[in-house]
């Protein structure tokens, strides 16, 4: 019985070894296949001039702060037809009301803060939930007001941004099978169930809502009544491909998902960015004030309408030019598709990944003249012809530029017009630490943040009437 005991253990122990053998092997396999590949890279691009790596092992690891996505060409070019129309002018029009209504709110909670004597306000925190705000309203047609309480989707997708640049840092945390064994994978996974729980329920109720409105539609055989003015989710239900095939819901719930993690922190960094410059050159502010007063001089309401935006030019160039200075993303990457023949017989390989800096781009002396001044003028259009096409490159370019940068550029435009016309800004300073607004460092992060917050103070130019208690 005994030696049959040890036979049996013996057999096990076999196994194992077997086993452990043959995973140590696929190990070395696959650790030799990376370092033959990246010896093959490293030769290929070894003419290219690089910065200093901290070592061998972690290479470049935290010094990039790079945006991009590879996916398959076909299914990414059908996507992006699909998703168009979502962002043709006459759709965004119907955005700018919304965009109003949000910043009115925040606005309205600056005059509050400003009436309790907090005249210097840190714009990170206020402009981000008013973007979210406004791309929930622009998205789904709901109406979250987070700006004033606690949203639980808005929070998850504050929280799942807070993940991600942390999740960055850490090595280790790259491995997903070891990143959701930590509390923060566990709290990532809590995130994004609820973010996408959110997304889930609008897609399929809004599906349902739009096969009901059809079936009544061909049952009564009736023209179509009005409806309301479609949003986000609404547009890209209804676009279908030549062949008649539109988005599943799975889909169209991971671009509803893009839509508002990557729209509401780039689309808030600008705005901040801008607020921030205008404030450091308080005559460009004043011109860019007056402009407006201008134009909505005749509006009663002061509020900013889609005819409006067209006749900023000044304002636009400064929006421009802080997005030059200051652009919210710092880099794209891209893959090369076949081999690339550059000058001097150098060649970028095929398959290489290439990191396009949009900060070193926008910031080279051979590009841009004093390229770290803030100079809206570069951006009057009788400097356009004189500068080279990818000189200005916020948004990125090419077939695979940024698809919202027209509703980004509308919503900075309304919210920077109307920030104006109701408050004058001027560099405040972080409560806590003291120093001074005009000493901010740059913080790359997902997108351009500033070291220890962007504070800012504010002048309500045109003081709500606060009403007295009445006396008994």
């Amino acid at each position: 019985m005994v030696s049959h005991g040890k036979e049996l253990w013996k057999g096990i122990c076999l196994v194992l070894n077997v086993v452990a053998t043959g995973l140590v092997a696929v190990a070395a396999v696959w650790t030799l296949k990376l370092l033959v590949r990246h010896a093959w890279y490293t030769h290929k691009l070894s003419c290219f001039n690089k910065p200093p790596t901290h070592s061998w092992l972690v290479g470049h690891l935290g010094q990039s702060k790079s945006v991009g996505i590879f996916n398959n060409g076909e299914e990414w070019s059908r996507r992006r037809r699909l998703l168009t129309p979502a962002f043709h002018f006459d759709i965004l029009k119907n955005y700018v009301a919304k965009f109003n209504s949000s910043a009115n709110t925040m606005h309205d909670k600056w005059c509050r803060l400003v009436a309790e004597g907090q005249t210097t306000l840190e714009m990170f925190d206020h402009i981000t939930l008013m973007t979210l705000d406004s791309l929930l309203k622009c998205a789904f047609s709901y109406n979250s007001n987070c700006q004033e309480s606690t949203s639980e989707y808005v929070s998850a997708i504050v929280k799942l941004s807070d993940l991600i640049i942390d999740r960055r840092q850490n090595i280790l945390h790259h491995w997903d099978w070891f990143y959701w064994k930590t509390e923060q994978g566990k709290q990532f996974k809590q995130a994004l169930s609820i973010v996408h729980r959110f997304t889930r329920e609008v897609v399929q109720k809004r599906r349902a809502l739009i096969n009901q409105q059809r079936e009544t539609e061909a049952q009564s055989n009736r023209t179509k009544t009005p409806q309301r003015k479609k949003d986000f989710v609404d547009i890209i239900l209804l676009s279908e491909d030549e062949d008649g095939q539109g988005l599943s819901d799975e889909e169209i719930q991971a671009e509803a998902n893009t839509f508002m993690f990557a729209g509401h922190d780039t689309t808030a960094s600008a705005i901040c960015w801008t607020l921030y410059n205008l404030a450091r050159h308080s005559h460009y502010q004043e011109k860019c004030r007056q402009e407006v007063m201008d134009v909505t001089q005749e509006q009663d309401g002061h509020e900013i309408e889609w005819e409006d935006l067209s006749n900023l030019p000044f304002t636009t160039m400064c929006i421009r030019e802080s997005l030059r200075l200051h652009s919210p993303v710092q880099a794209v990457t891209r893959r090369y598709t076949q081999d690339m023949a550059l000058p001097e017989g150098r060649t970028v390989p095929q398959g290489a990944i290439c990191l396009v800096s949009i900060y070193g781009t926008h910031h080279n002396p051979a590009v841009w003249t004093d390229p770290h001044e803030f100079n809206p003028l570069r951006f009057d259009p009788t400097n356009a012809q004189s500068r080279a096409s990818h000189a200005f490159i916020p948004f990125s370019s090419g077939p695979r530029n940024c698809i919202g940068q027209k509703f980004a550029l509308a919503e900075l435009r309304v919210v920077v017009a109307l920030t104006l016309l109701r408050f004058r800004l001027t560099p405040g300073t972080n409560p806590e630490l003291g120093s001074s607004s005009g000493g901010v460092r740059r913080l790359p992060q997902l997108v351009l943040r500033a070291e220890g917050g962007l504070w800012l103070q504010l002048e309500p130019l045109n003081p709500p009437n606060v009403k007295e208690p009445l006396d008994e």
